[in-house]
């Protein structure tokens, strides 16, 4: 089938699928100097522009390998409605009686100065927040806003009550809109069973916080995290067909090209200027290269941009592809391990063996969070009851892309015996989540954190090139640790994953 590859290798989770129509379904659950070698994407845009005939995919070479080539996948700009919720002060000091916040609250100041910073936040997130210039002070004001917001259809509201009294109006916008809202009520507003009634609620981020607008852009942060996946294209290189598919639940499209279009525009690459650089790059710095030769190197190299041009080609945010399928003899094509690391180096998800719901999570995690992530082959060391991963390519800006990399060797792909790979070497000490989204009309997200405790020398261990041993927090043995082809990035997010998956109604696991 045209879309088999999605799912194959997750086969023993028993996901079915289909192509019916167009919707796959799953029932299942600081830029550097080149001088220090470093290949950020501001250099290679300057490299590109100065080999564009080089590198350019022509018109030509689209309706030569697509029939039908790809449109461009809009995004839309993320819309936020918002409202603040009390009465004028003056009625209050009219009526003697103020109750919580009290008689010192300045509500009127609070706004203008919450909405100023806010502004400042949708601007920098490039979304367009449309903010209640009047609060809604009335069971009147409340229904209106609700049938503007049904009308409208924003992706996400942003509630701000300043009375204790108006919470009642917060939980009825919320109720009726059903629109993923962030609500937040500065600290002294609200009573705990007020903040219990929407806390957990899914659907909702409640920040009940003394002026936290902090975490209110976290929240904005989210809801265009969601407009985006929405609006995404992900490139999956399987197979021998064309096919088009959206994920359930978060909207994202699979454009699926066949196998041999990678293999055509490698075999069509010429070893240009941008090509020699990256591959010097790669070379400059690596801690070590074992394995690998200088014509390994510079064929790794190419396959970075290869990515590039089916990306631009196919209008895509993402790609995933079936490569283990060309490693084996008779060899289609070299491994792309390389070109994968420089991707998510940049900021490009891309995911191993055509598996989606990886490539999903790092797509995800990498819009949320910015940071690029490992997707590894889970195991466990039983005896130091340590979580063990291993795969043969890995992200080597684990910190962020203009964060310093860390150190990697040169090796050879470990399973096939040949080409070149990363061996990036985690910091030891460093925390990190590992997580996984599991897609699907219910969707879940697979949620583990812990602290990286080493990366055993390969050989002695055996696996893939690039491996961790971690401790687990959420269980005690660590072969209770569900999944495979997690997405291993650092620093503890949990909370923020918690988070975006009660805001958008997806379970979590852990």
């Amino acid at each position: 089938s045209l879309l088999r590859g999605i799912f194959s290798n997750r086969a023993e989770r028993g996901y079915p699928w289909n192509h019916h129509g167009t919707t796959m379904r799953n029932p299942s659950n600081h830029p550097h100097e080149l001088s220090r070698g470093c290949c950020c994407r501001r250099e290679f845009l300057q490299v590109l522009g100065a080999t564009a005939a080089g590198l350019a995919l022509t018109p030509h070479h689209i309706r030569a390998a697509e029939k039908e080539p790809a449109a461009p996948r809009q995004k839309q700009k993320p819309r936020m409605r918002g409202a603040f919720l009390y009465p004028a002060s003056e009625t209050l000091r009219k009526a003697g009686y103020w109750s919580w916040p009290g008689s010192g609250f300045d509500a009127e100041g609070r706004q203008r100065k919450y909405a100023a910073r806010l502004r400042e936040t949708a601007a920098k997130l490039a979304m367009d927040l449309s903010l209640e210039e009047e609060p809604l002070d009335n069971a009147a004001s409340a229904s209106r806003f609700i049938e503007q917001v049904k009308a409208s259809k924003p992706d996400g509201l942003l509630l701000i009550p300043f009375k204790k009294s108006h919470w009642t109006y917060v939980v009825q916008i919320v109720e009726q809109t059903q629109v993923p809202a962030v609500v937040l009520a500065t600290l002294g507003v609200l009573l705990s069973d007020q903040i219990k009634i929407l806390y957990r609620r899914p659907g909702v981020y409640l920040i009940s916080s003394l002026d936290d607008l902090d975490a209110v852009a976290f929240g904005m942060k989210m809801i265009q995290t969601a407009r985006w996946m929405k609006d995404a294209r992900l490139l999956n290189i399987i197979g021998a067909a064309n096919a088009t598919g959206t994920v359930p639940h978060l909207g994202t499209e699979v454009r699926t090209i066949p196998h041999a279009r990678f293999v055509e525009e490698f075999q069509r690459m010429a070893d240009d200027a941008a090509v020699k650089l990256l591959a010097r790059s790669y070379r400059q710095r690596a801690k070590r290269i074992v394995e690998p030769s200088a014509g390994d190197i510079h064929d790794a190299a190419k396959t970075y941009f290869v990515f590039k041009r089916l990306l631009a080609a196919e209008h895509a945010d993402a790609v995933m592809m079936e490569c283990l399928a060309g490693l084996r003899i008779p060899h289609k094509h070299v491994p792309p391990c390389m070109g994968f690391m420089s991707l998510r180096d940049e900021g490009i998800a891309a995911g191993c063996q055509a598996d989606l719901n990886p490539t999903l999570t790092m797509m995800l995690v990498q819009q949320l969070l910015g940071m690029p992530g490992f997707q590894q082959n889970a195991a466990m060391n039983t005896e130091r009851n340590l979580y063990f991963g291993a795969h043969c390519t890995c992200p080597s800006r684990m910190r962020g892309c203009h964060a310093p990399p860390e150190p990697f060797i040169l090796r050879n792909h470990a399973e096939a015996g040949w080409g070149c790979v990363p061996q990036v070497l985690f910091t030891k000490g460093q925390e990190v989540t590992m997580a996984l989204y599991l897609s699907g009309p219910k969707p879940q997200m697979l949620l583990y954190t812990g602290k990286v405790v080493d990366c055993p020398p390969c050989p002695p261990a055996g696996g893939c090139r690039t491996n961790i041993e971690m401790t687990i927090n959420e269980v005690r043995d660590v072969c209770d640790v569900k999944g495979m082809h997690q997405i291993i990035f650092y620093g503890n997010h949990a909370k923020q994953l918690r988070a975006f998956c009660q805001l958008y109604g997806i379970e979590v696991v852990s």
